[in-house]
């Protein structure tokens, strides 16, 4: 068998176009450019790409580009993982949403601090989920990190489809006008001073869920998603293939220990999973 070659990772540069402050709490920032030439998607709403944190923006294309494809990953630059809110082929527009904290992080301070003209170096997209035609009703949950992606695939769910949506953020400032059919019951839950998930949780489960076949996105706190996961596949016994459920992030931990453990958190929470499967079906 001949051995697999590494993929190649392809380096684009966003030049922002503008910004716009939707929340408290979250900023939107569109690039476009051309280094956005080589750029493109193929439709999926939970579309994401890696931003490249901090003093990157000086570095060309052609220099990340080797180092991510041939130098030892200690030397790639921190990255921070966000979502891919709009993608306007035509103009070559890349429109992505951040949650921001003041000045906690990496990204969401960039955002605020960004002005049109300053430059952004990623990769991607990755992701595959958009809400399929074939479902009886979708349910999508999760918390303002997963707001842009929920956002998308409400923009993206099959004329008169039934959705149910579950949408955690901090009050009622941080809400947003969402495309919403008629066949959509958009829950927008505050949580207050409660930790996240806090409210999203017993929502969901409080569901009485419809019949027919279920397409679910759950995404956010990666405690949160582990519970709701539960909730699907143990006591709701869904199939995996129907379901888009990951932790974004996890209380306590910045990204790059998150993504350095995130495999990990998966595989117990997938063999707790199995196991509970194996006693229900005993």
């Amino acid at each position: 068998m001949a051995e697999q070659k590494p993929r190649k990772r392809t380096v684009h540069t966003g030049t922002v176009e503008s910004t716009e402050r939707l929340s408290p709490h979250m900023v939107r920032i569109v690039l476009g450019g051309e280094g956005l030439d080589r750029f493109d998607t193929d439709g999926h709403t939970d579309h994401y790409v890696k931003l490249f944190f901090p003093g990157t923006e000086d570095l060309s294309t052609t220099d990340l580009e080797h180092t991510l494809n041939h130098g030892p990953r200690s030397q790639w630059p921190t990255t921070r993982t966000y979502t891919v809110r709009h993608w306007d082929r035509q103009k070559r527009l890349l429109t992505i949403d951040f949650v921001t904290h003041g000045d906690t992080g990496l990204a969401g301070p960039w955002a605020e601090a960004a002005r049109p003209g300053h430059t952004l170096h990623f990769t991607g997209p990755g992701g595959a989920y958009s809400p399929s035609p074939e479902a009886d009703w979708h349910l999508l949950a999760g918390d303002e990190s997963a707001l842009p992606a929920i956002a998308a695939a409400l923009e993206g769910l099959p004329r008169g489809a039934t959705a149910h949506v579950y949408i955690e953020v901090a009050g009622p400032e941080e809400e947003q006008a969402l495309a919403t059919g008629e066949g959509v019951h958009l829950h927008w839950l505050h949580r207050g001073d409660g930790v996240v998930g806090s409210a999203l949780v017993p929502a969901v489960r409080a569901l009485d869920f419809p019949a027919g076949r279920v397409h679910a996105f759950v995404h956010g706190e990666a405690n949160a998603v582990r519970d709701l996961r539960r909730l699907l596949r143990i006591e709701h016994a869904l199939p995996k293939e129907w379901l888009s459920v990951s932790g974004y992030w996890r209380l306590g931990r910045n990204e790059d220990t998150w993504q350095s453990t995130k495999s990990e958190w998966n595989r117990g929470v997938e063999n707790e999973e199995q196991a509970a499967l194996a006693a229900t079906a005993g």
